[in-house]
């Protein structure tokens, strides 16, 4: 019985402490698992607005326009969002459009992290502020919680989410149930405590089928914004990075 039950411990020490370092693996590697850096393939003739930031010089891809009006775009997590010009030049055909190549990605300098990203978000819009006076800010997926925290902090005409979450620490829940990954992250995108100083109108956009993103987690996100400002569009039959091929998707989002 003794020799059974100093087996047992050894057993149970043994599993303490493989647990032990794998939440140590995840929290010093955990930004690994959440940016997934691309380069920039649409540079033929696009212009580039550069960033001067702390880390240097981080790269914006433009359409540029005359007058009031302008698209700021925050995209995923492994998005090259000068892909997305077309698309966005399209739906908003008088506005100028400002795509972010977070640090890192597309030629950027730095390496991204949440604060990171807020900085240079908020540098973008002072500077497309001083020349175009009505902002449409669009954010999809890791990107919804980077324009929910501008949108919070700066005058904007609109504010459009694409397969948003109330935190990020929701995503991560549900991919690794078996960990306190709550307790974990670094980067944690909290939008549900800046949606609440949001003043300007929401589209919220969701997949019907989304696999990474919590519906749960959405909809919590909806309610965290004031009575009435916020609406909720869901499109049927798409997953997460496939919400983009609907053809709703564009009209929704230029919907006014």
């Amino acid at each position: 019985m003794r020799r059974l039950r100093r087996r047992l411990l050894r057993f149970l020490g043994i599993a303490v402490l493989a647990y032990v370092g794998i939440c140590a693996l995840m929290f010093f590697t955990q930004r690994s698992l959440i940016y997934y850096p691309q380069s920039r393939a649409n540079r033929a003739g696009v212009p580039v607005m550069i960033l001067h930031t702390d880390a240097g010089p981080v790269l914006v891809s433009t359409r540029p326009a005359p007058g009031p009006g302008a698209v700021i775009y925050f995209g995923g997590n492994a998005e090259d969002v000068s892909l997305d010009l077309s698309d966005f030049s399209s739906a908003f055909p008088d506005d100028a459009i400002y795509l972010l190549h977070y640090r890192g990605y597309g030629g950027s300098a730095g390496k991204p992290s949440e604060q990171a990203l807020f900085a240079d978000a908020l540098m973008l819009f002072d500077q497309v502020l001083a020349q175009h006076p009505n902002v449409i800010l669009i954010g999809r997926s890791l990107g919804s919680g980077i324009a929910v925290k501008v949108a919070s902090e700066r005058p904007i005409q609109r504010l459009v989410l694409i397969t948003p979450f109330d935190s990020l620490t929701d995503a991560a829940a549900q991919a690794y149930p078996w960990l306190p990954v709550r307790l974990l992250m670094h980067d944690k995108y909290d939008s549900w405590k800046y949606a609440p100083h949001v003043t300007a109108p929401t589209r919220i956009l969701t997949a019907g089928n989304d696999e990474i993103i919590p519906r749960w987690s959405t909809e919590r996100l909806r309610t965290r914004f004031k009575s009435g400002l916020a609406t909720y569009t869901v499109i049927p039959g798409v997953g997460h990075n496939s919400i983009s091929d609907s053809p709703d998707y564009l009209r929704i989002i230029a919907k006014p």
